[in-house]
């Protein structure tokens, strides 16, 4: 007998997802896990974002999203509405709804973290504003966000800075 209120179980490899490069001043990679377009769940997504030594997440905040930021590889801080917190391998960050927030990897390595956010819609941010990203490909040159990211930035319900 099926039971209809079990879930799905879902394992996904290291290297699989969508995978897009980012543009500057993130510049490094993300990779999709798991969204509504690839699983039976609507109402979350979650991914992995690879930032280079010496480069940062803009700050922005979420009008409509709750997101999870779980630090697995360097280091760096975080600045939550204006409130800097250090950052170190198994920091985990809960960001409410408008709340700003920017990261920066302060590290001479690789800052490796893991992102749920809920509702979805990260994973079309990533995606409309990066490149898309082959495995084992070299990372390409630095390059800039398009020249229509503040119509983006709408679209997907961001919070600009100097909106907040």
């Amino acid at each position: 007998m099926n039971d209809f209120r079990k879930g799905a179980a879902i394992v996904v490899p290291p290297d699989e997802g969508e995978a897009h490069w980012q543009p500057l001043p993130s510049t490094g990679y993300i990779i999709s896990k798991i969204t509504p377009y690839n699983s039976p769940y609507d109402t979350f997504s979650a991914g992995i974002q690879v930032l280079e030594p010496g480069t940062h997440v803009r700050q922005h905040g979420h009008e409509r999203a709750h997101e999870m930021l779980f630090i697995y590889r360097g280091s760096g801080y975080a600045e939550l509405d204006g409130e800097r917190h250090d950052l170190e391998e198994g920091t985990l960050i809960l960001i409410g709804r408008a709340v700003q927030h920017v990261v920066h990897n302060t590290g001479d390595t690789q800052m490796k973290l893991l992102w749920t956010i809920s509702p979805p819609g990260l994973e079309d941010w990533f995606s409309t504003i990066g490149r898309p990203k082959i495995a084992d490909e070299p990372m390409p040159e630095p390059f800039n966000r398009p020249e229509n990211v503040q119509a983006v930035q709408d679209q997907q319900r961001f919070i600009r800075p100097e909106d907040a």
